[in-house]
C-alpha cells in the first residue's frame, strides 16, 4: 500500500483545504507535529500526522454514543462546519457561546453529561475546556501551530482556523464516525460543512 493509499482523503484534498498551513508562531507543544518553516515564516504542519491525529480521534469518538459526546466552538469560521457535523452524527454541538456550568453544575436547567469533548481551539474554548478538566471528561483539541495544548488529553494538528480547513476535518471526522458507529452512511456533500 503506498502513503496516498492510507490516508484517510486524498492528499490533495488535505493541501486544496491548507489543513497543513499553520501560524507564523509555534509552541513546544506543536514542535513535533511541524514539518517545516517556509520562506514566509508560516510554519507547515506533517500532513501525515494530521491524518493519523484525525484518525485516531475518529476512533476515540466512535467508542461513545452521539449523546455522550460534546462539541465546542467558539471559533465563527468553524459554526458551519460543526453545526454541519452535529446534523450527520446527532452529537451535541455548541457553536459560539458555551452555556458555563453546564456540565459542572447539575442544579442548571440546562445541565448535561459527557464523557468526551472536542474543541475547535483550547483557547477561545478555555472555558469549555476547564469544566471538562473539573469533571474528569477527556479532551480532544484541534491545535495550530500557536497553540498551547495545558489540559488537552488529544491533539489534532490542523490549521484550526481556516473555513475549508475545518469543513474538510469536521466532514471526515462525520464520515468516519458514522462509518466506526456502524451508523447508515448518509451522502455527506462537503459543501455542507465548508463556507465559500
Amino acid at each position: 500500500m503506498t502513503e496516498q493509499e492510507k490516508l484517510l482523503v486524498p492528499i490533495d484534498e488535505y493541501l486544496k483545504a491548507g489543513i497543513h498551513i499553520g501560524t507564523k508562531f509555534k509552541t513546544s507543544y506543536m514542535d513535533s507535529f511541524i514539518y517545516k518553516a517556509r520562506a514566509d515564516g508560516l510554519f507547515v504542519l506533517n500532513l501525515q500526522k494530521i491524518d493519523e491525529r484525525i484518525d485516531i480521534a475518529a476512533s476515540m469518538l466512535a467508542r461513545y454514543a452521539p449523546e455522550e459526546i460534546i462539541i465546542v466552538s467558539k471559533r465563527e469560521n468553524s459554526w458551519k462546519a460543526v453545526k454541519a457535523f452535529g446534523k450527520a452524527t446527532g452529537i451535541r454541538v455548541f457553536a459560539g457561546r458555551y452555556p458555563p456550568g453546564i456540565l459542572t453544575n447539575p442544579a442548571l436547567e440546562n445541565f448535561i453529561e459527557a464523557k468526551i469533548m472536542l474543541v475547535t481551539d483550547a483557547w477561545p474554548d478555555r472555558n469549555a475546556v476547564k469544566d471538562a478538566m473539573i469533571i474528569g471528561v477527556p479532551v480532544i483539541a484541534l491545535c495550530d501551530t500557536n497553540n498551547q495544548a495545558n489540559f488537552i488529553d488529544f491533539v489534532i494538528p490542523c490549521n484550526n482556523k481556516g473555513k475549508k480547513s475545518l469543513g474538510l476535518l469536521f466532514w471526515i471526522l462525520a464520515k468516519e464516525y458514522q462509518r466506526r458507529r456502524g451508523l447508515p452512511e448518509q451522502d455527506l456533500k462537503i459543501e455542507d460543512f465548508v463556507e465559500e
